[in-house]
């Protein structure tokens, strides 16, 4: 099986959730990594706790600016970037009863053209090169729409899109892509949950599914098999039959406590929030962003 040993690896989305147990993992098998995120204290942080070779900078993956003059310092550092994994995002819920095209738009701008300012940084190099990878962090929500969470499925089923379209035009370049597809990671937040989920993957669990489908350069890898078979099931339904078996499924109920900040595969429903709301007036409450 390849190794990861001396490549030099982007992971935007560094500083926390997947992201950070990507880097750890990978810089403890010998790769470099360049890691991407928005909190500076945190990659700092993270920079202190590992032992391998790791160089960060600070930057919005929805600031394409930003982020290619990052990227560019970091192939300054490192050298040029063998693979890209974009695993930066967000979520939050977006029931239809509260829908905020506001919310829709951020989320979209983060999951979807924050991929693609990630693959514009490092994409004309590779082609030079005629070499290198470039993995997307999805999710099993990009199969199918999701009760409250329509900005979150919309936008891993652009990424998806994205990459096979990517995949299709860039082989001829020597350059291999990869979509994941992740469903429910446990973590700290998750853990929380009154009624969590199943099945749920333990974080450095889906950290080292993820490398071996990198290190495979597998285009395609969907877990865990059972929800990913549930899902996969939803798109070949009539819709009013897959309408129906959603709506029987129970919701995911987020405590209180977690509501500050969580991971992006998790929403709490704002209804609870509009209760508490004098009559007519909506709740100012909203969920702050979630990251991968």
């Amino acid at each position: 099986m390849r190794s990861f040993t001396n490549e030099i690896i982007l992971i935007t989305g560094a500083a926390s959730g997947i992201g950070r147990e990507l880097t750890r993992q990978l810089t403890a098998e010998g790769a470099v990594v360049a890691g991407v995120d928005r909190d500076a204290e945190a990659l700092a942080k993270l920079e202190r706790e590992l032992t391998g070779r790791f160089a960060w900078a600070a930057a919005d993956v929805t600031d394409r600016e930003d982020l290619s003059a990052a990227v560019a310092r970091l192939e300054l550092e490192l050298g040029p970037i063998d693979r890209l994994i974009a695993s930066a995002g967000i979520g939050r819920a977006t029931p239809a009863d509260f829908f905020s095209a506001a919310d829709f738009e951020e989320i979209i701008r983060v999951n979807l053209i924050g991929v693609a300012n990630s693959v514009e940084a490092v994409l004309p190099g590779m082609i030079a090169r005629r070499r290198g990878h470039i993995v997307g962090l999805s999710s099993l929500a990009s199969f199918h729409g999701l009760p409250q969470m329509a900005a979150y499925c919309a936008s891993k089923s652009g990424l998806n899109a994205l990459l096979d379209s990517l995949s299709v035009e860039l082989r001829v370049h020597g350059i291999r892509v990869s979509t994941i597809c992740p469903g429910w990671i446990r973590t700290p937040m998750t853990a929380a949950l009154a009624n969590p989920p199943k099945p749920m993957v333990d974080l450095d669990v889906a950290a080292r599914r993820i490398l071996i489908a990198v290190r495979r350069e597998r285009r395609f890898v969907a877990f865990p098999y059972s929800l990913a078979m549930f899902v996969r099931v939803l798109r070949w339904l009539p819709p009013a039959v897959a309408d129906r078996l959603l709506k029987r499924r129970k919701p995911v109920k987020m405590p209180e406590q977690a509501a500050q900040e969580v991971p992006a595969q998790l929403w709490h429903s704002r209804r609870a929030e509009s209760a508490a709301s004098p009559a007519g007036t909506p709740a100012e409450s909203r969920t702050q962003d979630m990251k991968n």
